[in-house]
């Protein structure tokens, strides 16, 4: 096996698959430090619902960018890429190998291919263009951004709505396609400067462990988490309210559910959750090096 101190280590898979201990003694045996890429772990007040590792379970080895956001703030993949390109380079400074884990797939593809620089498009102007959407329909907009934008025709599927206003607003905004955005991407790293792994976990196993990590995060204090969340106020907008437990628990608080209802409702989000994060990495991770779960500890004893 090649040498990995030398690497950036990216380390990516669905939730609950256990990425956090095992980059934790990865870490240890290669003298690295270890780097968040999960977007809901970054907030400070989303501890437990957002499954964020310890201090306590940290066991020596420094992690960087966990806790550190406020939920009034809202955070992009930007914002992470900046911070994560200058971790990095504090790291390899102290010559020790960055070890970048979590489960966003965007944060892996923006730090791997670069990110798109499309100028910030005007909010009442976006706005216009879901209201288009809205008025004429799925079908009709899907063919006038095909007349605006062939490129966006050929590539984009006419169901995904969520793309297709995406890109006829960037056309009409900046009177260039999107994916000519997309060709001027560019990582600051080249690919050689990464190990990438991607774990593997059976699904049934998955569920288990899912399931068992919901009825924790209860006892753990969630429900205490979300009143204070609550507490804040915060608009619809935020990024934050989107973490999965805040709806449910929500629910439970407003005395709509009960907590079994709760648990089975997180847990089945969850789930859902983790196989659109384990359908990301097949289709977007396909050269990364496939790890199952009942090898890691294999692949560790190699080092």
């Amino acid at each position: 096996m090649q040498d990995l101190r030398s690497k950036i280590i990216l380390i990516y898979g669905p939730t609950a698959s256990g990425k956090s201990l095992f980059a934790i003694k990865l870490a240890k045996k290669i003298n690295g430090e270890i780097v968040n890429a999960d977007s809901m772990q970054v907030y400070k007040e989303l501890k437990i619902i957002s499954a964020r590792p310890l201090p306590k379970n940290y066991k020596g080895i420094k992690h960087h960018l966990y806790g550190f956001k406020s939920v009034k703030k809202n955070f992009s993949t930007g914002d992470w890429l900046y911070l994560v390109k200058k971790k990095i380079l504090e790291i390899k400074k102290r010559k020790k190998t960055p070890i970048l884990v979590g489960g966003t797939g965007l944060y892996f593809k923006a730090i791997t291919e670069g990110l798109v620089k499309i100028p910030n498009i005007p909010e009442r102007f976006r706005k216009n263009v879901r209201s288009l959407h809205k008025k004429v329909g799925n079908k009709k907009f899907f063919l006038k951004l095909a007349k605006l934008d062939h490129l966006a025709k050929t590539y984009i599927n006419p169901s995904d709505t969520q793309r297709i206003i995406r890109a006829y607003e960037v056309k009409l905004y900046t009177k260039k396609s999107i994916y000519d955005w997309f060709k001027k991407t560019k990582s600051d790293f080249e690919n050689r400067d990464f190990y990438k792994i991607l774990i593997d976990y059976p699904r049934d196993e998955l569920i288990k462990r899912i399931n068992y990590r919901t009825k924790n995060m209860i006892k753990d204090g969630a429900i205490s988490e979300v009143k204070r969340l609550i507490k804040l106020k915060l608009p619809k907008n935020k990024t934050s309210i989107k973490a999965i437990g805040i709806e449910e628990i929500s629910s439970f608080l407003n005395k709509k559910i009960q907590i079994p209802e709760v648990i089975e409702k997180i847990s089945i989000k969850t789930r859902q959750y983790a196989k659109r994060q384990t359908t990301w990495g097949r289709g977007n991770m396909i050269s990364w090096n496939k790890l199952k779960s009942d090898s890691l500890e294999k692949f560790l004893k190699k080092i």
